[in-house]
């Protein structure tokens, strides 16, 4: 076209340069205005809603487009915070100097020590996950509530409360990662959720001293948790050796007596309370009187169970699953020569629970201040040492909350309160080997779960004086 090189070129290579000077300094701005939103919070943490949609946690930064937008806050237990903004965009160069919005928001919580009790429910429930590893993590529950919880510790009763609660989470720190959440958590804590100071610090640790000496097991629970040369600092020191040779505990003395009483097709001995010390138990353990049956439940008592409740009729199985009372496996035996032919198997907490309800009301009249239900873990113990009972076939329910250390130590309300998601069992079934099982050895489940290694065995106890 009789035109020049040097001239076509420079205006090919201009257009070139106008088409991306457009798309990167004008094409965004069209096609998708909106602002960068900066949203802050106090505490840290807040999950970021944009029109109900989650963005993420503050601090953080996140697009929105333009438009009239609804931002909402929210954190557990706090009371969320919302807010209406016209967010606007900007037409040139909106990727290299985009707009921004900036929110911060201070979120108050109505009632903190029912958010830091939720968020140490959680820090439990991931004991039962094990130690994290490459294919989980588990999340800081305990110590990131303490750290957004903690300025409400100023007030002595929410504190003082706050302590009882973490005290109570100590019996589920099993893996390292639970120890270093626990120790943070205590640390912030006692800081009202602030970085502790030098002096602060010494206090804490004073105080977890003085912990691990009110609860003398702590030495082989450490020993198990620490690696390395902690490790190998409590396994060499005295304090583990005598915990370690410490044996089971003598028979409580005159603790059955002949005084026996039916109901339901079984037969219940009584059981005179007394003090119980051991690696399962907190010091100064006492149990209190109870009746408690021979055997685990008999499939007569089962079956007159079944006719006066017959919503737990295995024909029901799939009802009861959709309630969460029971598993798959409901009322099934293992088909195994070895399996034993006398109890029933197969039966969820739930279950055992409303068995023991039921039969609270086949109690004499003179029984009316007792109630039926599943014995404490202390109760079966306490039997089993006894020698009343003849263990073995089946693993039993217990009315506990499942708490890995249990003897440690805290205020009844707070353990209470924080629960657990699993049930304790006891006592060993026909699959374990022999002498692999014995009257301390617990073991755990959900209280749905419906195996054909588990029964129950109920007890006649003073109404109240359960878990």
């Amino acid at each position: 076209m009789n035109i020049r090189p040097g001239v076509y070129l420079s205006c090919i290579y201009g257009a070139a340069l106008a088409v991306i000077l457009f798309f990167v300094l004008l094409y965004p701005g069209i096609s998708n205005p909106g602002s960068v939103l900066a949203a802050t919070s106090e505490p840290w943490g807040a999950a970021v809603l944009v029109d109900g949609v989650y963005m993420g946690a503050s601090p953080g930064q996140f697009f929105v487009p333009a438009g009239h937008r609804q931002i909402q806050m929210r954190l557990p237990g706090f009371t969320p915070q919302e807010t209406e903004i016209e967010v606007r965009g900007r037409r040139f160069a909106s990727v290299i100097f985009p707009r921004r919005v900036e929110i911060h928001k201070t979120l108050e919580a109505p009632q903190p020590l029912a958010a830091f009790m939720a968020e140490a429910a959680e820090y439990a429930a991931w004991t039962f996950a094990g130690e994290p590893g490459a294919a989980h993590q588990i999340p800081l529950s305990l110590s990131e509530a303490a750290y957004r919880l903690g300025p409400a510790s100023s007030q002595a009763a929410v504190g003082e409360s706050m302590q009882g609660v973490v005290r109570a989470a100590a019996r589920f720190a099993v893996t390292r990662a639970g120890l270093r959440d626990l120790i943070r958590a205590k640390t912030l804590l006692d800081n009202q959720g602030l970085s502790p100071s030098p002096l602060s610090l010494l206090g804490s640790a004073q105080d977890v001293i003085g912990f691990l000496d009110e609860n003398p097991a702590s030495a082989l629970w450490l020993a198990t948790v620490l690696t390395g040369d902690a490790q190998a600092a409590v396994t060499g020191s005295s304090w583990h050796t005598q915990e370690a040779a410490r044996a089971q505990d003598a028979v409580p003395s005159g603790a059955i007596e002949a005084q026996s009483l039916q109901a339901g097709h079984l037969n219940f001995r009584l059981v005179r309370g007394g003090p119980l010390a051991g690696r399962n138990f907190p010091p100064a353990s006492v149990v209190d009187t109870f009746y408690i049956s021979e055997t685990v439940v008999s499939g007569a008592a089962w079956e007159l169970f079944l006719e006066h409740q017959p919503q737990w009729r295995p024909e029901n199985t799939q009802a009861l699953i959709r309630d969460g009372l029971v598993s798959e496996g409901y009322l099934q035996a293992m088909p195994h020569p070895s399996a034993p032919v006398t109890g029933v198997p197969g039966v969820s907490w739930y279950a055992a629970r409303a068995f023991c309800q039921w039969l609270s009301g086949l109690l004499p009249p003179q029984y009316v201040a007792w109630e039926v239900r599943l014995p404490t873990e202390a109760e079966w113990e306490y039997a089993a040492r006894a020698g009343l009972m003849n263990t073995g076939l089946f693993w039993e329910w217990c009315e506990d909350p499942f708490a890995p250390l249990s003897f440690m130590s805290a205020p009844p309300a707070a353990a209470s309160a924080l629960g657990s998601p699993e049930r304790a069992v006891r006592g060993g079934s026909w699959i374990n080997p022999a002498g692999s099982v014995n009257s301390e050895t617990r073991g755990s489940l959900p209280p749905s779960f419906s195996s054909p290694f588990v029964s129950f065995r109920p007890v006649i106890a003073p109404r109240g004086s359960g878990p």
